[in-house]
């Protein structure tokens, strides 16, 4: 009679698990080929034009101005605010070289497409604002599912690529489609300034 060292034995467990996890586990090519849920009527997320901002100081140089009240989740590469549907991320990441245009759509949209549910981008830019020359990048997308009921909305989003340094800030505003947070966007995305 073999006797399995318990190792062995866990190992293969361990290995069974991880095969078996995987087969439920979306792939970002299930990502893309998502479809696109149809928009609300009477969406839920207009931010209120009442609404006061305060100011976030990141500890890696930056200040925007995000909403008070807003449940604020701090991320190793920068935080989160939250409030309903609608939500605020900043995140950090080194960089060579300024994003342009073309190097956005060449580089960055094929992985914004695969890591995030049915994007549909309409359009990428360089806009000049105080911090300087910015990418905006709109797009609509599905939300994450509900972790309960696993229902969906149809999304609008505004990303913003701010380069200084070797520094690289990425500003995400989404909302539900056809939710009125033009205002508040430009506020948000204009208050950006290094430190």
């Amino acid at each position: 009679m073999k006797i399995v060292p318990p190792n062995a034995l866990r190992n293969g467990v361990l290995a069974i698990g991880v095969a078996i996890a995987s087969l439920f586990l979306p792939t970002p090519a299930a990502f893309s080929a998502e479809k696109p849920i149809p928009a609300e009527r009477n969406p839920p997320g207009d931010i209120p034009d009442t609404q006061v901002f305060i100011d976030y100081v990141s500890p890696v140089g930056f200040t925007l101005k995000v909403p008070e009240g807003w449940a604020r989740s701090d991320r190793a590469d920068g935080a989160k605010f939250v409030d309903k549907l609608d939500g605020v991320i900043l995140s950090v990441a080194k960089a060579d070289t300024a994003p342009t245009v073309e190097s956005t759509k060449t580089d960055y949209l094929p992985k914004l497409e695969a890591t995030e549910h049915a994007v549909k981008v309409a359009g990428v830019s360089a806009v000049q604002l105080p911090a300087g020359t910015a990418i905006r990048i709109v797009y609509t997308s599905n939300s994450e599912p509900n972790p309960v009921s696993s229902r969906q909305v149809r999304l609008e989003n505004e990303r913003y690529l701010y380069f200084k340094d070797g520094k690289l800030v990425t500003l995400e505003l989404y909302a539900p489609k056809g939710a009125d947070n033009v205002d508040q966007w430009q506020l948000m995305s204009r208050s950006f300034g290094w430190r």
